[in-house]
This record gives C-alpha cells, structure tokens and sequence, in this order.
C-alpha cells in the first residue's frame, strides 16, 4: 500500500513540477524590459482562444523561452497567432 502512495505522490509532484517550467504569457509592459530572441506562429481550423495559448506555450518550450507575447491574433473559421519570444 505504501509504494502505491508514493507512486502516486511522485506523479502528481512531476506534473506540478513539469508545468513550473513552461513560458509565461506576458504583456507588452511585462516585455518591455526583456530581449526578444524570436518569433513562432500557429495555425489551424476552429479552436478556442485557449487551444491557441496551449499551442503556443508549446512551442515557446520547445525554443526554450521563458516568456512569450502575443503580437498578433485572428480568428474566425481558422485562426493564426504570431508571439514573440523572451529568454
């Protein structure tokens, strides 16, 4: 029963701790004392102004930002977003 616990501790301890490292979302008075290092975009077919987020965020992990902004958005029946990046 005690391994079974742990178990479970660990694994809700590494989700926790997996989402402490994913970029933050900012504003432009948060960016503005912060080096931008690039840019990303995403693109697709319906979605939520969250499934947008989540997609950036992702991609903004996978570049290795801390931070990203938002610096252009449309939506619609398909949606496209450009951020910028921060380390």
């Amino acid at each position: 029963m005690n391994v079974k616990t742990t178990i479970a501790t660990l694994s809700v301890l590494s989700a926790l701790s997996f989402g402490a490292f994913a970029a933050d979302s900012i504003n432009a008075q948060q960016a503005a004392n912060l080096q931008p290092v690039g840019t990303i975009s995403v693109s697709g077919v319906g979605g939520s102004p969250m499934d947008i987020h989540e997609q950036l965020n992702a991609k903004a992990d996978q570049e290795g930002a801390k931070a990203y902004r938002v610096i252009e958005a449309n939506t619609g029946d398909s949606y496209h977003a450009t951020a910028e990046l921060y380390k």
